[in-house]
């Protein structure tokens, strides 16, 4: 993955700023804003562990979930031409346009997981 790091569940969106040569991350899919610096990328690997391990803590002393909980449903906004397609595609395939969007995202993640 491109400007992202692992540790446990989570994943961070890595940054860098130029003007104090410092590298930061993001914890991504939590509820809370949880962010990490280092000078060099060890620091910045380690300095990831740390605040996930410490907001596990956190969580598991307020009784909370630390991922964050998704509902299943969101807007997309696409081309008309490529919801036109889509709409005509799913018909072929005798599938709502919801169920054929979902099948397409499904294959994406997968085909993205097999190539890391």
């Amino acid at each position: 993955m491109k400007n992202m790091m692992k540790y446990k569940d989570f994943y961070a969106s890595i940054h860098y700023e130029d003007e104090t040569s410092t590298f930061w991350g993001k914890i991504e899919g939590i509820e809370d804003t949880i962010s990490f610096e280092s000078d060099n990328v060890k620091g910045l690997k380690e300095e990831m562990k740390k605040v996930v391990d410490e907001y596990l803590e956190e969580c598991k002393m307020l009784n909370k979930s630390p991922l964050k909980k998704y509902k299943g449903n969101f807007n997309v906004r696409i081309e008309p031409m490529l919801h036109q397609n889509a709409v005509l595609l799913s018909k072929q395939f005798n599938i709502s346009l919801n169920q054929f969007v979902e099948k397409s995202i499904r294959e994406q993640i997968e085909k993205c997981m097999q190539s890391k």
